[in-house]
């Protein structure tokens, strides 16, 4: 009895003209002929869905447009005015062309997305971005803003900022890059967003050079910091004090960062005990810059591209030191400074290495066996623009790697001979990926793709391609990749893949373009797999 009471009471606030919807399909179960005399079949129909549509919570429908691409949310949000309420309210995800007429629309675009949290603001090139003014319209319509995204936006000072970070205390994530505010507005940040777990900074060029500059940090959110990448600055080592107060670090990435990194990894590795994954690319560091790394006892992942004063030494400091790597990307640049003697010290210390990438490094079946044999976790391998990796290591490899599930092999001397002993061994592969590897043709593809049911194998030639010469980071954290892009190292172009009226440096532009992020956009997807396969 208390649930009909409940029922009803709930019936008589959902839809007061209820008992006439309900007493019209009485009267048709009784009446047919009646019934439809009064009402068309098409009336009853179409009063009954829209009246079930409009009775759906607000909650429902928030929870049914965050379900949906950007797309389909535009085209609900213009189905009625309740909808367009709706869909505004529960948005939390706002991207905006911050050219400098954005200030006019704020108030309208943010009074309908009043619940935005994650906010980004980007500006081509060619065009005037926002200023001071627009951005803190901004933070006092957004009070509850914890992401923020900076692209282009030239015209931005410290002033701007400063007050920004008063107003916007909860701010969790931070991304900045090519502004032109300085030291003064990122400190501003940090003195005031206490909860700031991300920092991502990308030329930055309001830092002053030379001795004069600012210091950056710590602040207040030193405490929270978790990650910092920087990019592409010319004095980064001014956040030498932020890095060094963030207790809590446990990523720190350096992208072409000029000046001698030795002696401030050095004071790092003192001050901050629980790092988990450092990146180091085009950095001027040396040994003793990696000796200072090995302190960290928790380092799972360590990715050292381009940094030519890097040798055997400095890499046995790491491998002897930090214990526990699972992931190790290495990119030699063609230097031979980095080699067997290296790679057999990480075999011996890290058993629980799981990823390896090795690119331009001259490898051979010594250091490939050992690792095969004491590295009893690897599951995901490449070896791209080596000399030396040829069908013996393939050998290796297919007989002592059991727990291989990915392998990449770019620009090596391999041949059909390689890809017979992967059919044979290495039970545990799901995905090969063979590109410019002159040596495997199409019938060693499909003997390999043959051999098992589930083996995917992507055979590339790179006839018309040019090899690779960079390491690219261009989608590193920025969409929070699993696998930071690595690529290949370089050959010389096909003359017949591009007309003859083009010109050389045009030619070599082209292949960079199109050989880049071979080993990146592999492993993305690799990653993606395990992520929706563990999820099942």
């Amino acid at each position: 009895m208390g649930q009909s009471a409940s029922t009803a009471a709930v019936t008589s606030r959902r839809d007061p003209n209820h008992s006439h919807r309900f007493q019209l399909r009485s009267t048709a179960g009784i009446s047919p002929m009646h019934a439809e005399e009064k009402y068309s079949t098409h009336d009853i129909i179409d009063h009954v869905i829209s009246d079930y549509i409009s009775n759906l919570p607000d909650e429902c429908l928030a929870c049914i447009f965050q379900s949906l691409g950007a797309g389909d949310r535009k085209r609900c949000s213009v189905v009625c005015r309740r909808w367009f309420q709706v869909e505004g309210q529960s948005r939390h995800r706002l991207s905006l062309n911050a050219k400098s007429d954005l200030l006019l629309a704020i108030p309208s675009i943010f009074s309908r997305f009043d619940s935005v949290t994650k906010l980004a603001l980007k500006c081509d090139r060619k065009s005037v971005s926002i200023g001071d003014d627009a951005l803190i319209l901004i933070s006092l319509r957004c009070r509850n803003l914890t992401r923020l995204k900076l692209r282009g936006c030239r015209e931005l000072t410290d002033s701007g900022v400063a007050v920004f970070a008063k107003n916007c205390k909860g701010l969790k994530k931070l991304s900045c890059g090519s502004c032109a505010f300085g030291a003064k507005g990122m400190n501003a940040v940090l003195d005031n967003c206490s909860s700031l777990e991300e920092l991502s900074v990308k030329r930055l060029r309001g830092i002053t050079l030379g001795a004069a500059a600012e210091p950056i940090g710590p602040g207040v959110a030193a405490s929270s910091l978790r990650t910092i990448c920087l990019k592409d600055l010319y004095n980064g080592q001014c956040f030498g004090p932020l890095i060094i107060g963030s207790k809590k670090l446990r990523s720190l990435k350096l992208f072409r960062c000029s000046g001698d990194w030795d002696t401030l990894l050095e004071v790092i590795a003192n001050r901050v005990t629980g790092m988990v994954e450092i990146h180091l690319e085009r950095l001027q560091v040396s040994d003793n810059g990696l000796a200072a790394l090995s302190n960290f006892l928790c380092l799972e992942t360590l990715h050292l591209v381009k940094t030519p004063e890097c040798t055997n030494f400095g890499l046995k400091s790491i491998a002897e030191g930090c214990k526990l790597l699972r992931k190790l990307h290495i990119d030699g640049w063609k230097t031979n400074r980095i080699s067997d003697e290296g790679l057999m010290a990480v075999a011996k210390h890290c058993p629980n290495l799981q990823e390896l990438v090795l690119i331009g490094v001259n490898s051979t079946k010594l250091s490939l066996e050992l690792l095969a044999t004491n590295c009893q976790n690897l599951e995901r391998l490449a070896l791209c623009g080596s000399e030396t990796v040829g069908d013996a290591e393939i050998f290796c490899i297919a007989a002592k790697c059991i727990a291989l599930k990915k392998l990449c092999i770019k620009s090596c001397p391999v041949s059909d001979a390689g890809m017979e002993a992967l059919a044979s061994g290495c039970p545990n592969l799901v995905k090969v990926k063979v590109k410019k590897c002159r040596g495997v043709t199409s019938e060693g593809a499909d003997l390999l793709r043959g051999s098992r049911a589930f083996l995917t194998v992507n055979l590339d030639t790179g006839e018309s391609e040019h090899q690779d010469a960079s390491a690219s980071d261009n989608n590193v954290h920025e969409n929070g990749l699993d696998m930071p892009p690595v690529a290949a190292q370089g050959g010389a172009a096909n003359p017949a893949s591009i007309s003859a009226g083009r010109s050389t440096s045009f030619r070599a532009r082209l292949g960079l373009i199109a050989g880049r992020n071979l080993v990146a956009c592999t492993f993305r997807r690799w990653s993606s797999f395990n992520g929706s396969f563990r999820n099942s």
